[in-house]
């Protein structure tokens, strides 16, 4: 069975290399990152930062394997950057896993390819397409038209920009709980008070409610039969609940009221 894993990425503003670039060694982190949201707004009207301006403060997966479902987020609170980058390599290096994803294209994997270029990080199985594998010619992780990452977005969009829809709507249109307590432009704001913790949290759920999005895809394409998606679905209840873990029972107390 192949082995799945939806993931998600929580990122803050990168100042080591605003500083650097700006020349702002002298401020504090969060001046230098008002900074960073004023030079995004005045480009675009939006104080989203360019990709490679940010840092990843949490990745998170659900992973399906041997029938087993598992979520967590990868290192700990103390990890570094560069170790949970790392571990997120590894893991596909190990387990060669289909990637699932919601804007994964548009913003994780960019980002991770830039951290991971910062890092010196190797991630040999993730960029082959071909020259080690024959079959990654034919499908490979960096093909948009290809299935080992599914960026579930992009592809019910039938990859065009006016079909795409934000996860936690199209979450909450299937009956499963969407965002719980926090959005990515909380997360800031959440790293300065230090709750490391609750950024893990949120991006966990997140991973969930893409993995359960990608369920419902599966059952659509004939992948999974109904009962097939029933007992899937059962699969990630029980897992929640024997965890005893808070942000699980939140989102399992939201899903059974949906």
């Amino acid at each position: 069975m192949q082995t799945v894993l939806a993931f998600d990425i929580e990122t803050i503003p990168d100042i080591a290399s605003a500083k650097n670039y700006l020349e702002l060694n002298d401020l504090d982190d969060k001046s230098v990152a008002e900074i960073m949201f004023t030079r995004a707004r005045q480009k675009s009207g939006s104080e989203f930062l360019p990709l490679h301006m940010h840092r990843i403060a949490a990745i998170s997966v659900t992973m399906q394997r041997a029938g087993q479902i598992t979520v967590w987020s990868l290192g700990d609170e103390n990890s570094s950057e560069a170790e949970i980058v790392q571990r997120f390599f590894d893991g596909i290096d190990k387990y060669q896993p289909t990637l699932v994803s919601w804007n994964g294209s548009g913003f994780d994997l960019p980002v991770l390819h830039y951290r991971a270029l910062l890092h010196g990080i190797q991630a040999p199985t993730y960029w082959d397409v071909g020259e080690h594998s024959r079959d990654a010619k034919f499908n490979n992780y960096l093909g948009r038209f290809h299935w080992r990452h599914i960026d579930l977005m992009d592809v019910l969009a039938a990859y065009q920009m006016r079909g795409r829809a934000p996860l936690d709507e199209i979450a909450v249109m299937l009956g499963f709980p969407g965002k719980l307590g926090m959005s990515g432009d909380k997360v800031w704001g959440a790293y300065l008070e230090g709750k490391i913790s609750d950024i893990r949290d949120y991006c966990e759920t997140d991973t969930l409610n893409t993995f359960l999005v990608y369920s419902r895809f599966e059952l659509m394409r004939g992948n999974l039969d109904q009962t097939g998606y029933e007992t899937l679905i059962q699969k990630v209840k029980d897992f929640l609940k024997a965890q005893q873990k808070p942000h699980f029972e939140d989102f399992l107390k939201s899903w059974e009221t949906s």
